[in-house]
């Protein structure tokens, strides 16, 4: 019987396949807990938890922060701007360029700046029938769920490096 060895083609380690696991796990797990939060938009949670699940748990947690911070600035700032001023493209791009102002005075990461602006596009931009408020409020919390699973999920099962050859 010949041995069934793993062809050269064939590059997907061990590693490679807890990852995906690991990933797919703690996005379908954030998934699930924001449509308990019956949440309009519970995908977000899922898309937060993957980017987040990338990193070590202490990489991870020094993002999270940032983003956290960076969608509660965008969620206000984009909830406000939308009530007060409208969801016009001068006020949307009056409010990306406050969303970099507050970051940079808030001496916060540029991945904050990114997650505010991103969160400030979706709140101002998105047709819907909710008031801004709910729309940021809703988003926030989304995000929330992502982040927290990601970091739950990344501390009990953290990533292993490979053993050294």
């Amino acid at each position: 019987m010949a041995s069934q060895k793993t062809p050269k083609w064939w590059r997907v380690t061990q590693a490679d396949w807890i990852h995906a696991a690991r990933t797919s796990i703690a996005a379908l797990i954030s998934l699930v807990v924001a449509r308990l939060f019956r949440l309009p938009e519970a995908y977000w949670a899922a898309i937060t938890t993957i980017i987040v699940t990338q990193s070590t748990l202490g990489a991870a947690l020094t993002v999270s922060k940032q983003r956290l911070a960076g969608t509660a600035i965008g969620a206000v700032l984009g909830a406000l701007t939308a009530t007060y001023v409208g969801s016009n493209a001068m006020a949307f791009a009056a409010g990306v360029f406050m969303c970099g102002l507050i970051c940079s005075e808030l001496r916060i990461e540029q991945a904050a700046y990114r997650y505010a602006g991103i969160t400030l596009a979706i709140v101002m931009l998105a047709v819907r029938t909710e008031a801004p408020w709910i729309i940021a409020i809703h988003r926030f919390l989304e995000i929330s769920i992502g982040i927290a699973v990601a970091l739950i999920l990344t501390a009990l099962w953290p990533e292993r490096k490979p053993a050294s050859p």
